[in-house]
Formats: structure tokens, sequence, C-alpha cells
């Protein structure tokens, strides 16, 4: 099967084309939003192809896989096949709602010729999909390995712009746990962040990494923060599992069905969730202990095998 996907996640992404398709991944001069192509700090397989958009009305297209409401128009315009009548096509969900879920529509709500896949059963939840059929296809995650040693007694937060994104993504909430723990944020625009929260330059340290470096930095530090109020189950939560970090969590959105109680704290009570960090600085042993935890849930509900079959399960529906 022959798949048009756009990259616009990339770790998600780097799960999906571990499968056993060909994949059409547009690209353009600058490598813009609607252009990135490959993957430049992931290992994509070589079944990943870039496509200019003035060859694609020239390639086989079995299915279109959709991420952002822009998306059916320009597969029209680039391809000259309308998604969902011309070619099968399926729109991936990846976020929860942005907005209050009870009065926000999907963009797909209004027709029903193109299935809605969330990553969670909570965005499923939330969203008002209107006639658009739905279903839900949870993450798989490459594992890279039990890398924790858990040496840095920092916590690790991984965040993309938590200056901009704010209490979204619980930025407020960190200089808190800086007086219990120092941080380490990694992300993409985290620049600045120490300053903006008024916190000295050693309690919160901000650094861009290439996803390359990334999991080594986390797993040295003794535990995984995620302070995420409102957004979807982040990925570099689940991948912190797998490297088998201990875990405390905001029990907001899917987290308390992802992170199991003793893979190290989940919890709405920043007190309890302050003592957990706490416990976890003290004892390595504790933290390894969760840690272990932490790995075995995530190998179990989101390795990349169960990922890959349930999404072939998918594609064959929609392309009958």
């Amino acid at each position: 099967m022959n798949i048009l996907i756009w990259h616009v996640h990339g770790s998600w992404t780097t799960s999906f084309v571990q499968g056993p398709h060909g994949y059409l991944v547009p690209v353009l001069p600058g490598r813009g939003p609607d252009g990135r192509g490959r993957a430049q700090t992931w290992q994509w397989p070589a079944t990943v192809r870039e496509v200019v958009p003035e060859r694609l009305r020239e390639e086989q297209i079995d299915l279109m896989v959709l991420q952002r409401p822009h998306e059916a128009e320009l597969a029209e315009r680039w391809t000259g096949r309308v998604p969902g009548r011309d070619v099968p096509a399926v729109y991936v969900e990846h976020n929860a709602p942005d907005g209050s879920p009870e009065r926000t529509r999907h963009p797909l709500a209004g027709r029903s010729d193109i299935p809605v896949v969330h990553v969670t059963h909570f965005n499923r939840l939330m969203w008002d999909c209107g006639r658009a059929p739905t279903t839900v296809v949870e993450h798989g995650v490459v594992d890279p390995g039990p890398l924790w040693s858990g040496e840095v007694e920092r916590a690790a937060v991984v965040v993309n712009e938590p200056v901009r994104r704010g209490r979204t993504t619980g930025t407020d909430l960190l200089p808190s746990f800086a007086e219990t723990v120092p941080l380490d944020v990694f992300g993409m625009g985290t620049g600045g962040l120490a300053g903006h929260l008024g916190l000295p330059a050693d309690r919160c340290r901000a650094q861009d990494l290439p996803q390359s470096e990334l999991h080594a930095a986390m797993a040295r530090r003794r535990l995984y923060l995620h302070p995420v109020r409102w957004t979807s189950l982040g990925l570099s939560l689940l991948e912190a599992m797998f490297l088998g970090m201990p875990v405390v969590a905001l029990d907001t959105t899917e987290a308390r069905d992802a992170v199991p109680q003793e893979a190290g704290a989940v919890s709405n009570r920043p007190e309890v969730l302050r003592d957990a960090v706490r416990g976890l600085l003290a004892d390595h042993g504790l933290a390894r202990a969760a840690g272990e935890a932490a790995r075995a849930a995530a190998l179990d509900r989101y390795g990349l095998r169960r990922f890959l079959d349930d999404w072939d399960r998918l594609m064959k529906e929609v392309a009958r």
C-alpha cells in the first residue's frame, strides 16, 4: 500500500512509518510545515520517499493520512484526487480540543466519508465529531531501551514552547516544583524559560536538544516530571516510561490510564507530587523500582507491534 502522509509530528510519524508499506512524504523548498520531507533527526526507513507536490499526480496513492484541517484541500490540489471520494482517507487527531470540549466541534464533524482516528480514548470522548466515524489507535513507541541510570539528581521535563503555551503545559507550576527538585527542561523553543519564571539558572536549565540526543539526556535524570494540564497524551511521557524512568505526573487527560501508580505518582494534588519527588530523590532504589514498573506498563500497552497491527487492520477496513 502507498500512503500519502505529511511529516507533522516527528515522534508519532517515526512509529507509523515502521510498517510494511510505502510512504509518500511531501517536500518543499525550505522544508516548511507543509513540506518537511523526511525527518532529519529521527531514523526513518528507506520506504519513506520524499515527493514534490507537482509529482504527486503521477504517484499511486492507496490511502491518504490527514492530520490538519487544511490537508484535505491540499491533497486534492496536489494530487487531483478528493480524499474520501477518489482515494480512501483517514484523519489522525493528535490533540485534545483547543477550547471547551462541550462546545468544540471537530473540523470533520460535518462529513462521514473520512474516519477520525484519535490517539487516546480521552480525546475521542472530548471531541464532538458529529457525523464522522471515529475510532482510537493508541500510541506506539519505537523502544529506545532501558537506558535509565538516574545518576543526575534532577527532574527531566520535555515540552515544546513552554513560555508561549503557559498554563496548557503547566509551565506556571514549574517554580513550585523547582523548590523541591532542580529541573532540566528539554524541547523546542525553551530559551529564556528560567528568566520568564523568575527562577535561578541552576534550578531551571532549559535546553533544545536534537532527538538523537534527547533520550540519553533524559535517562540520566532521576525522574520524569509531567506537569501538563491539557494536551493529548505526550509521547515524551511514554518515551520516558520506555527508558525506565519513574514518572511524577498530573492526573489529567489520559495520564491516569497510561501511568500505573507504582511507576511513581499521578495526582492533581501538588503536595502529593512534591512528596513523591522527594522520595525518588532520596532513594535511588525506589526510583529504579518505579522506573521498572513504568517500563513494563509501557511495553505492555504502547508497544510498536500492537500499534502497527492496529493500523494495518484499520487501513484494510478503510481501503475496502
